[in-house]
Formats: C-alpha cells, sequence, structure tokens
C-alpha cells in the first residue's frame, strides 16, 4: 500500500484571464514583395493574410512575453506572486539554455515559479494550456501562465516565395487557475513524426556556416501541409468536440490555429459549424504567429466583442512535428 498522500488540487482547471502584445510595426503585403515575384492579390487569395507585425530589437521574446502576461494577470484579477507556473512555447528562443520562462517568471515578480520553455511548434499553446491544467488538478499550483511567443521574422526567408508572406511575430498569454466546474475538456492530441520534414528549419544550428549559408528559417511543403491540415485537422477538432461532448450546434467561437484562411475555411466547412459560430480570422492582419496565435486571436475577439466571456470555444493548433492540440475551453 502506497505511503504517498493523495494531491490535494482543484477539481478541474478554467483559463481566468487572457493578453496579448502585437509588436509596433505593420508590415503590408507590399515590402514582402520587394523580395519576392508575386502580388498582394495572390497573397490574400493563397492566405488571407494582409498584413503581419515584426518587431523591433527592443521587442524581444522576453519582452513581448511580459507585455502580454502583464495583460494577463490583470485580467485575471491575481497578482503576479501567485503565479506558481510559467510554461513559454516558442521556436524563436534562440538560447538553448536557460529556458527564457526563467527571465520572464522573474521580471512579472512571481515567487520562484516553475518555470519552463516547450518547443511543439504552432500546437505549443495547447500543450501548454493542457499542461497548466494537470498542475492545477494535481496541486502543484494554484495559478499557471501559459505563454505562446514567437519572432518568426528571425526565422523567415524573405526570398522564398512559399512562405515569405506568411510569418509574424507577436506573444500571447493567458492565466489557469482552478474552476469547481469543467472549464478546459480533454486534450486530444499527439504527433506524426514521419511527415517531420514537411515544416522544417532549412539548416540545424550546428550545421549552420555563416560564411557559406544563408541563416536558418522556416521552410514547408506547402501543399502537403495544406492537405494534412484540411483533411487529419478537422477529425482532430470532431475528436475534442466528442471528448468534451458537445456538438458542433453547442460552440459559440472556433479558435483555430492562425496559419492559413483557406485552411481555416475549409475546417469550418468540413466540421459543418453553424452561421451563429464566431470564426477567428486573426491571420488577415497578424499572419502565422506559430505558438502565439491561438491566444493572439482569442484576445482580440474579446477585445473587440465578437466573443464574450462565458462561450464555448473550440481551439485547435498544429505544425511543424507534425504535431497537434485540441480542446474546448470556456473563455474567460
Amino acid at each position: 500500500m502506497s505511503k504517498i498522500k493523495p494531491s490535494k488540487g482543484a477539481p478541474y482547471a478554467r483559463i481566468l484571464g487572457v493578453g496579448g502584445y502585437r509588436p509596433t510595426r505593420v508590415v503590408p503585403n507590399e515590402v514582402i514583395l520587394e523580395t519576392i515575384d508575386s502580388s498582394d492579390e495572390w497573397i490574400r487569395s493563397r492566405s488571407g493574410i494582409q498584413t503581419r507585425h515584426w518587431a523591433n530589437d527592443e521587442e524581444t521574446v522576453a519582452a513581448m512575453s511580459i507585455e502580454a502576461s502583464g495583460k494577463a494577470i490583470a485580467d485575471a484579477g491575481i497578482s503576479a506572486e501567485q503565479i506558481g507556473g510559467v510554461i513559454v512555447s516558442t521556436v524563436s528562443h534562440f538560447k538553448q539554455t536557460p529556458a527564457v520562462a526563467t527571465e520572464i517568471a522573474d521580471k512579472l515578480g512571481t515567487d520562484k515559479a516553475a518555470a519552463f520553455d516547450i518547443s511543439a511548434g504552432c500546437a505549443g499553446f495547447g500543450y501548454g494550456l493542457t499542461l497548466a491544467k494537470g498542475m492545477i488538478v494535481e496541486g502543484s499550483a494554484e495559478y499557471v501562465l501559459v505563454i505562446g511567443v514567437e519572432r518568426l521574422s528571425d526565422l523567415t526567408d524573405l526570398e522564398d516565395r512559399a512562405t515569405a508572406f506568411l510569418f509574424g511575430d507577436g506573444a500571447g498569454a493567458v492565466v489557469v487557475g482552478p474552476s469547481a466546474e469543467p472549464a478546459i475538456g480533454p486534450t486530444v492530441w499527439g504527433s506524426e513524426g514521419d511527415k517531420s520534414e514537411t515544416i522544417k528549419q532549412t539548416v540545424a544550428w550546428d550545421e549552420y556556416d555563416s560564411t557559406k549559408d544563408k541563416f536558418p528559417a522556416i521552410t514547408q511543403e506547402g501543399q502537403a501541409v495544406f492537405r494534412w491540415a484540411v483533411f487529419e485537422m478537422a477529425k482532430v477538432a470532431q475528436q475534442a468536440l466528442d471528448a468534451a461532448g458537445i456538438s458542433p450546434s453547442d460552440l459559440d467561437v472556433f479558435i483555430p490555429h492562425q496559419a492559413n484562411e483557406r485552411i481555416i475555411d475549409s475546417m469550418v466547412k468540413t466540421l459543418k459549424l453553424p452561421e451563429h459560430v464566431t470564426v477567428a480570422r486573426d491571420v488577415r492582419t497578424t499572419g502565422n504567429t506559430s505558438a502565439a496565435s491561438i491566444p493572439l486571436a482569442m484576445e482580440r475577439l474579446l477585445a473587440t466583442g465578437e466573443a464574450k466571456s462565458g462561450d464555448t470555444a473550440l481551439v485547435i493548433g498544429f505544425g511543424a512535428g507534425l504535431v497537434y492540440a485540441a480542446t474546448v475551453v470556456t473563455l474567460p
């Protein structure tokens, strides 16, 4: 018989607050067209993207995260000292160690919160949310900060016609805390490593030679990624609805990873979402911000009134790996 005492966590967890930060520089498609042979109409028709935000030297991964986190903490109505965990999802923090989460936790003023980074690409926010939920229910933290942040402009090849227009920078954060009722559903997540070559870094850091190589960038096989996202991720989204015990008609909001508006439209059609469901389309003005895209889209929907507190939302992220994560949440 085990002598270990049972955990004394909350019965459930919920998102209590959300915050976002978009860099001050807005980059229209015309700037992208200076380095690739394309057109504004082509970019919009293929992706829906009109503008994106690019960070300046001061808008670091840590700085953007701190700005977004401060808003999320204020929105949750708690203090930084109450945060027991800081989880940061990013692929664009270039120091292997220490984790940028530790710097963020310190500068926010947490009381020695557990802090770590995860690398799960565009599904990273969903991964972090699931880990935060587990920490709260298990009892190792009362409040957990989950951050998705990217400076993908640092990893963009502006001469690559397939990807130059896709990526943007920004940070989104949520505070996850205790709940008396279910407010974050079961997560449907996984990976398909046999397809990992479809989205990848062009040159590994240990192979990069600055005298002959372009700085490492993100590249992808566009059609293969599109087909996978449209056909396979709609199935995952439906599995998340089933796991939560709801149907598409029960949804108020759909917040998919903001990769491409054509993918979003296809998923809406495949899932047969009713007209009343609000669909996030932040990709139009923010671009693909990978791990930051879902919390940024969530923050904008709430700020504009397109979504409201208490709404039931389906969130799904998918990307490099290939990895994915989907769940149903109650909006803060």
